[in-house]
């Protein structure tokens, strides 16, 4: 199979594109990614001169430059886009960065997949886009109720591609993922961030009274997910995974810390974040029925997490001395 995978220097992008490499060997794989602040190309530096992986820097937003991607092998067989902005903090200060890529992005890609006859799009969205809930779990036909920008946006460019499905005919399929965490995600998020700052003797500034309860899906598990849709997901259809570790942030955060052996000292209690979502949680029996199962349970998880930060700080102190911008950020919302 030839991949297009949009977002592939990101996080799950560059996890999912090692999934497959090691998965397929005869599979080729194409990596589109603008690079911006959290896409980093050192994610991907083992597999730089593999013969069945090549890179394009682009932007999905721009049709030029994704037909150009696309003509870099004889056809293009699947799109899956990664590419997203995804932190909610910063969709709160800067919401029109998440609907240009989000929503418009989507839309060029969308209209690729028609030009080019694509056999398969799968998008990557969000369990966000559902909302909060108090008790029980959304499933793929609940209702869309995102209550941030990040959300709205994703929320967006679901609905843009259901509508090229039951209007065009477009062989798409959505996934909604839980929480991932894993190696090389940017240390923004809660995970590495927290990792990363207790390693540094610095404060874990937590949101609220830490009573916020999340889903957690090891990113390896999302990979074999997100690959058993491609490949036996039925057109058209929506499919939620999750990994079934349900954990508030306080919790989480205790636990990063007994990993690392640090004090909860470190733990800062800061002012929460407007629209700041409760609980999430979603029902993942769709997907099981392709043959998935979650492997990685949050304890399993979380140690093979830290030992990675532990073993590769090169990565990520490059990262947070190099993005002033980010310390900037930081400071903005934390207070400091």
């Amino acid at each position: 199979m030839k991949i297009l995978v949009t977002g592939g220097a990101g996080f799950i992008g560059s996890n999912f594109i090692h999934y497959i490499l090691a998965n397929y060997p005869d599979d080729q794989v194409i990596n589109f990614d603008k690079l911006t602040y959290a896409g980093n190309l050192d994610n991907l530096v083992d597999i730089e001169g593999d013969r069945c992986y090549k890179f394009f820097k682009g932007d999905i937003g721009d049709p030029l430059a994704v037909e150009k991607a696309l003509s870099l092998v004889d056809q293009v067989d699947a799109i899956i886009n990664f590419a997203a902005e995804t932190h909610v903090d910063r969709s709160i200060l800067a919401a029109a960065d998440f609907v240009k890529t989000d929503v418009l992005g989507t839309q060029v890609l969308l209209e690729a997949v028609k030009k080019f006859k694509i056999k398969r799009y799968l998008h990557i969205s969000t369990d966000e886009v559902y909302g909060s809930i108090e008790e029980g779990s959304f499933t793929e036909n609940s209702n869309l109720a995102p209550n941030s920008p990040y959300s709205a946006s994703k929320a967006g460019g679901d609905l843009l591609v259901r509508s090229y499905f039951k209007t065009y005919g477009l062989p798409v399929l959505i996934t909604r993922s839980s929480n991932n965490y894993g190696p090389y995600h940017y240390p923004e998020k809660i995970i590495p961030l927290f990792i990363t700052n207790a390693i540094e003797g610095k404060k874990l500034p937590l949101y609220g009274d830490g009573k916020n309860v999340r889903d957690w899906l090891y990113v390896e598990d999302n990979c074999a997910a997100v690959d058993a849709v491609l490949r036996r997901g039925n057109l058209g259809e929506v499919y939620n995974i999750g990994g079934g570790q349900e954990v508030d942030n306080a919790t989480l955060t205790k636990m990063i810390l007994a990993e690392l052996g640090k004090s909860a000292e470190l733990i800062e209690y800061v002012k929460d974040r407007p629209g700041h979502d409760r609980r999430y949680s979603i029902d993942c029996s769709k997907v099981k029925k392709l043959g998935w199962q979650p492997k990685v349970k949050i304890a399993d998880g979380l140690k093979k997490t830290v030992a990675w930060y532990v073993a590769n700080q090169a990565w990520w102190q490059k990262i947070k001395d190099k993005q002033v911008e980010y310390k900037k950020f930081q400071a903005s919302w934390y207070g400091g």
